[in-house]
């Protein structure tokens, strides 16, 4: 994301936050002090584009798709479990972004226990559809 606010960050700084699309709603809402009352995931980072340090940041992020038999990931800090062809049961594969952001090496393996806690926290963030199965 780029950002430009004249008079409220400091040209060319950069963030390393993790954030995704949901957190936009949340951040222009503070911004613009508006009654925000949905509950939804996304958490404000205004604190990031104005350079305060009182940053809140997610525990972990999820998303789905459902093309392709069906897609679904979950990051916490430096780490990503992905699984692919959820309909088919394929096996997670698991990544250190930080040693390796081209996800070629799949630790999974090695990272059992890391594995079946991922996997735990994304199940329990699933809400399954009607229209979207896989």
């Amino acid at each position: 994301m780029i950002n430009k606010w004249k008079g409220k960050n400091e040209e060319g700084s950069t963030t390393d936050l993790i954030s995704a699309f949901w957190d936009i709603m949340p951040t222009l809402a503070e911004i613009t002090a508006a009654n925000f009352n949905t509950t939804i995931n996304g958490v404000s980072f205004l604190s990031t584009l104005l350079g305060n340090s009182n940053q809140k940041e997610h525990d972990y992020l999820y998303w789905e798709f459902h093309e392709l038999g069906g897609r679904q990931a979950i990051r916490q800090g430096n780490w990503k479990l992905i699984r692919y062809n959820v309909s088919k049961g394929e096996k997670y594969q698991l990544y250190n972004l930080e040693a390796d952001p081209g996800e070629t090496n799949d630790l999974a393996d090695q990272n059992k226990e890391l594995v079946l806690e991922l996997a735990k926290i994304l199940e329990s963030s699933r809400t399954a559809s009607e229209v979207f199965k896989f």
